[in-house]
């Protein structure tokens, strides 16, 4: 029976899709967690997305750089991050400048490559649970271009968007529909060399996060692992939970209660459930509140000790 179907079938008889992609039925395609030897290895990186108010564009337009430290673009992002000793950049893509060009592309694979500082991916805004039909297509569409342009930028990674919990929680079918887009991206981002992590964005639970991962057959996709992006009774458990499949570590400064009641992230915490996870490869940075110019070094520096501890 194909998967849609028997996942279908299980729904309509009042059962979850995590409990339909865990039957029997299934478990024999599921993917085993990443295979890592050797200790935990760490380079750390910084997310564009932490100075998102300087920046003069954004996925909405262009915008007015905020006051209290300079103004950014990508070039100048690089060059911050080779100052202040990171590993690593994330590229985020809502800050390139508009209409981007191969040129482009190249011109900031150039600049990275001089100051040292490695491209750790690269993050576009998509949503695979929006339902089937000329919407969920073009999604797909524009994912594949942005497969094709972290190509061209030398970025290994990018990550993805899935969908919302709220839509599967509503119409709990569209998990089938993202696994399958996932899929078809998964695709093309192997024939291009780079993965694709899917992020616990949009409230997803560590649960839908894990059966999106073991359901994906495709080496090349993983998650894109967000510590501050689980509303949970006990997100640090559901970090732990993911770790195995994470392929990048977003290090939020702040977490939040199902509530959404926030509170500071245990960095130290973090770190030791990632070196006994056994993770290696980028944890980037991504700061979200104010005067990123006065906290992000001050910040990166405890991180830096937590991963090391």
């Amino acid at each position: 029976m194909k998967r849609r179907h028997f996942i279908q079938n299980v729904l309509a008889a009042g059962t979850s899709v995590s409990l339909a992609c865990n039957s029997l039925a299934l478990r024999s395609t599921a993917r085993e967690p990443i295979a890592r030897t050797g200790p935990p290895r760490f380079q750390l990186g910084l997310a564009a997305y932490s100075f998102r108010s300087y920046f003069s564009f954004t996925r909405k337009g262009a915008q007015t750089p905020a006051t209290g430290g300079a103004a950014m673009d990508m070039g100048a992002f690089l060059n911050y991050c080779a100052v202040h000793g990171f590993d690593a950049a994330e590229l985020t893509s809502y800050f390139f400048e508009p209409n981007p060009t191969a040129d482009y592309f190249l011109e900031l694979k150039r600049k990275a490559f001089e100051r040292g500082v490695a491209i750790s991916g690269t993050a576009i805004g998509n949503d695979f649970t929006v339902g089937k039909g000329p919407k969920l297509e073009r999604q797909i569409e524009d994912a594949m271009t942005w497969i094709d342009n972290a190509a061209i930028l030398g970025a290994p990674h990018i990550r993805f968007f899935a969908g919302t919990r709220k839509q599967i929680d509503e119409q709990p079918e569209r998990m089938v529909d993202a696994i399958e887009a996932l899929e078809k991206c998964a695709k093309h981002a192997a024939s291009k060399g780079i993965y694709l992590g899917v992020e616990n964005h949009g409230q997803l639970t560590a649960e839908q996060c894990l059966t999106i991962m073991k359901e994906v057959n495709n080496p090349w996709i993983g998650m894109n692992l967000d510590t501050g992006n689980f509303n949970s009774d006990d997100p640090y458990a559901d970090i732990q939970r993911c770790v195995p499949y994470a392929v990048n570590i977003q290090v939020k400064t702040m977490m939040k209660s199902p509530t959404g009641k926030k509170s500071p992230a245990d960095l130290e915490r973090i770190g030791k459930i990632l070196r006994d996870g056994g993770y290696q490869g980028f944890v980037v940075l991504e700061y979200e509140e104010e005067a990123p110019y006065d906290h992000v070094p001050k910040i990166a520096d405890q991180l830096r000790s937590a991963l090391q501890a």
